[in-house]
């Protein structure tokens, strides 16, 4: 499978909500970087993010872009977040079932014919405005 092909398919299982599909797509030794907080490094952490996000949030992003260089070992993604906010997490404004509407984009490396590091960027600000509006 191409990078662009691997990315396509990693979203694609994340809107269905195949949580399973996305971890087969991931190298053993991933990490996760994320926009606010400390650097997530093996599937098991990335498996228990996915898990609590499931939980808290329910997402669809559309509007994809994906971006692969030449080598094949690097990518992007430019989306849109469509999502629902179910249940409070801690430190963030309290959920009421607030919908929200995010630019977003995201960063891969690929090893080994799989993704060995996802940075996903957004501006939390803009999220907390439109939860808390």
């Amino acid at each position: 499978m191409d990078t662009k092909a691997l990315i396509a398919a990693y979203y694609e299982a994340f809107n269905a909500g195949q949580t399973d599909r996305m971890m087969e797509m991931l190298h053993d030794e991933v990490e996760h970087h994320v926009n606010e907080g400390q650097i997530r490094k093996g599937k098991e952490l990335f498996a228990e993010f996915n898990r609590h996000m499931a939980e808290s949030y329910r997402e669809n992003l559309t509007d994809m872009v994906i971006f692969a260089n030449e080598a094949g070992d690097r990518a992007a993604a430019e989306f849109v977040v469509n999502g629902t906010y179910l249940k409070t997490d801690p430190g963030l404004p309290e959920a009421k079932g607030q919908t929200y509407r995010l630019p977003a984009g995201a960063f891969f490396t690929i090893r080994d014919g799989k993704i060995a590091r996802v940075t996903t960027y957004y501006n939390l600000a803009d999220w907390i405005a439109q939860v808390s509006a």
